[in-house]
């Protein structure tokens, strides 16, 4: 590599908060050491003609760190390796254009890619890794779900989100003798569940790594009603589901989750009697700045990104090893999904506190 490198940084899946720090570091990493940074707009679109490619100043990243969403722009939809392309007559094939990707890349002169994504981002660049691209990823997503990170910058945002909404429901569940159930997001993963379930004292957590039975959910409720308590905050991963069951989808075609606290509402008002209202938090959870935790960890996360480059360390992704960042590779951190351990002791600690966790 030339003393003067020139580096791309894209954002690529889901937003969360805490990618615009991630950019503002890397690229201030990157200029304070003369090199040159360009964005990449809507992960891989800008290196296929369908967005741009813009060059990143300081002011381009000045006052950002605090901002939620990307100043990159990104999609779910934007894989190379399977992109969406319209046939003659009207309907959609997957086309491979990751060749296509490895082309522009080394047309333009860049010397190596910044990759900010979730687990299906970070599987996209170890498999341009592969095919020649010089990359380093991020890890980011709200889910928390990706291998040798014990945190993801945007998880603990979100967690404070749904804390804070459980926190407000409680006071009205209580005032109108109703069970609340609250959904929120995780994906296969009950990270954010449990978390946010644990802080905001909730009754019941509900996550995908223990399917639940809802007679064991219903005994709560009626146990709470015996005690004088005549309320209960349900708190239900998107992606939990029965036993025997499985989950529920808004989308079946596309497997996008979302719609259990509705089920559990009918079902628990049914066998129970009392009134029971659903609450689907959702993009509440991306949306919006930083906690200050997780602007730091972003921080951290773009600045060693750019160390990495200078150290000739690719194929890898930045990761969290308390009390510093570390890089494992890319292959390690898409091996498989991080899930809750059931042995953990959040886990533990809800169990402790006599939270039923439907099993």
């Amino acid at each position: 590599m030339s003393a003067k490198k020139k580096i791309a940084i894209n954002t690529g899946g889901g937003d969360a908060p805490g990618l615009n720090a991630v950019i503002r570091a890397a690229v201030l990493s990157a200029l304070n050491r003369g090199w040159e940074a360009y964005g990449i707009r809507k992960a891989y679109h800008g290196l296929l003609g369908e967005a741009e490619i813009v060059p990143l100043t300081r002011d381009s990243v000045r006052g950002i760190t605090h901002l939620g969403g990307t100043i990159l722009g990104t999609t779910n939809r934007g894989n190379p390796f399977a992109w969406p392309t319209k046939r003659p007559d009207g309907t959609i094939e997957k086309v491979d254009r990751s060749d296509e990707v490895v082309a522009n890349f080394r047309s333009h002169g860049f010397d190596a890619l910044i990759a900010i994504g979730g687990d299906g981002s970070l599987r996209i660049a170890h498999e341009l890794s592969l095919k020649g691209i010089p990359v380093v990823g991020v890890p980011k997503t709200i889910d928390n779900d990706i291998e040798g990170t014990p945190l993801t910058f945007g998880f603990l945002t979100a967690v404070y989100v749904a804390t804070d909404a459980i926190d407000r429901l409680h006071s009205t569940a209580q005032s109108h003798e109703r069970v609340m159930v609250v959904e929120v997001m995780g994906r296969d993963t009950g990270w954010i569940a449990l978390f946010a379930g644990v802080a905001g004292t909730a009754d019941v957590i509900l996550i995908p790594e223990i399917p639940y039975d809802l007679d064991k959910i219903c005994q709560k409720v009626l146990e709470r009603e015996r005690l004088g308590r005549r309320f209960t905050i349900v708190v239900a991963a998107e992606g939990a589901y029965p036993a025997g069951g499985s989950p529920v989808f808004k989308d079946p075609d596309t497997q996008r989750l979302g719609g259990v606290c509705e089920v559990l509402v009918s079902q628990i008002s049914q066998r129970t009697g009392k009134d029971a209202r659903a609450i689907a938090l959702r993009q509440l959870q991306r949306g919006g700045g930083p906690i200050s935790y997780d602007r730091l960890l972003a921080l951290r996360f773009g600045a060693a990104a750019v160390s990495c480059i200078e150290a000739g360390d690719f194929g890898c992704m930045v990761a969290l090893d308390p009390p510093d960042i570390k890089s494992i590779p890319l292959a390690e951190a898409v091996s498989r999904q991080k899930r809750v351990p059931l042995d953990g002791d959040v886990l533990a600690t809800a169990r402790a506190l006599g939270i039923c966790m439907g099993d």
